[in-house]
């Protein structure tokens, strides 16, 4: 499937309208932080690793038309960019690795002439995105050993093309085993309450000819019960140094379910998901999210009493030792995960 999730064109963002799928194919042009922060956080563009390029991306679009001729007072616009662009989702760790890397590159420079430095940071981002087209091609090369030539896998939420730049993380581990000739079925968990699963996963994999089953989230159980579900792979939004990782509501829930069903449970994400400063999930912040999506979101009116009040976090956290291995542009990282990750993770980070 030819589609760039995000891309540099014509001097402005160009990213897909993700809150417009299924339905339509759009494209939204962003030109200025105000409208990319919306963007973000609204969802228009989501997904870890795709919320790395959007960084990078972003800081670029803050500062490309900067009248700074001093290093210190273009930092200074370059951080206020940084900052902004952060406070727009607090729990992918993509984004803020996207920001630090670009504020970095702008110090590591900061001797050469503002107009060179700008044209650093659009390099910068540009291999940014590159480097995450690379990573996933190695994911699913790594993860496409671990299945098997008539594996049936549920996924949740949506770790595929529209969460990267153009390939996936976990459904990249399912387009590269259907690559190599595996006749790979999915379940795709609809997955509450913004259904990204429903919308998002089951509208990639149907363009990609993959032979994918829309499952509301509670049927997995009986799913697994049945001895329908072989593996189950999810994507990240950031990995703790023990292994316990962060993503999409409900990816808790399918690994306890895996476990108790004996069934394997694979996380895959890029070097750039983990976190080292995190000892464990408890230190993951989680963000919370409008109530709105849950009562009123895709309903032609609102579907529970109006003063309700609504518990609607984007993320659990899934401990450690509920996860069978992690898959990584690196290669497949098993327990003990605290020694492991530090070993393939700052190996990678050079």
């Amino acid at each position: 499937m030819d589609l760039r999730t995000i891309e540099w064109k014509n001097g402005q963002i160009k990213i897909v309208d993700q809150t417009k799928l299924p339905g339509k194919l759009e494209y939204l042009y962003i030109r200025d932080l105000k409208t990319l922060w919306h963007a973000i956080k609204e969802l228009k563009v989501r997904g870890a690793p795709a919320l790395g390029a959007a960084a990078g991306l972003g800081v670029y679009l803050g500062v490309k038309d900067s009248k700074a001729k001093t290093f210190a007072r273009f930092y200074g616009e370059l951080d206020k960019v940084i900052r902004y662009l952060g406070s727009s989702r607090p729990t992918a760790k993509n984004l803020f690795w996207g920001l630090e890397r670009m504020g970095s590159a702008a110090i590591k420079n900061q001797e050469k002439a503002i107009t060179e430095i700008k044209k650093i940071l659009f390099d910068e981002a540009q291999k940014i995105i590159e480097e995450d087209r690379s990573a996933c091609r190695k994911i699913g090369i790594y993860g496409a050993k671990l299945i098997n030539k008539f594996d049936t896998i549920m996924t949740v939420c949506n770790a595929g093309i529209l969460a990267t730049i153009d390939y996936g993380t976990a459904l990249g581990v399912i387009y590269r085993a259907g690559e190599e000739g595996k006749k790979v079925k999915v379940f795709a968990c609809e997955t509450r309450p913004l259904l990204q699963g429903a919308r998002l996963t089951v509208w990639e994999l149907k363009r990609k000819g993959v032979d994918v089953t829309l499952n509301c989230d509670n049927m997995a159980a009986i799913l697994m019960a049945q001895g329908k579900i072989d593996k189950v792979i999810a994507g990240a939004d950031r990995i703790a140094v023990n292994g316990d990782t962060a993503n999409k509501i409900g990816t808790y829930s399918l690994a306890v379910l895996a476990h108790h069903h004996k069934i394997p449970f694979y996380i895959a994400a890029p070097s750039s998901t983990f976190d080292l400063s995190i000892k464990s999930g408890k230190g993951i912040v989680i963000e919370q999210r409008n109530s709105c999506e849950v009562t009123d979101l895709f309903y032609k009116r609102k579907m529970s009493h109006k003063a309700v009040k609504v518990f609607n976090p984007a993320f659990d956290v899934t401990p450690h030792n509920l996860i069978t291995a992690i898959i990584t542009e690196k290669g497949v990282i098993r327990a003990p995960f605290s020694k492991n990750i530090k070993r393939v993770i700052k190996s990678c980070k050079g």
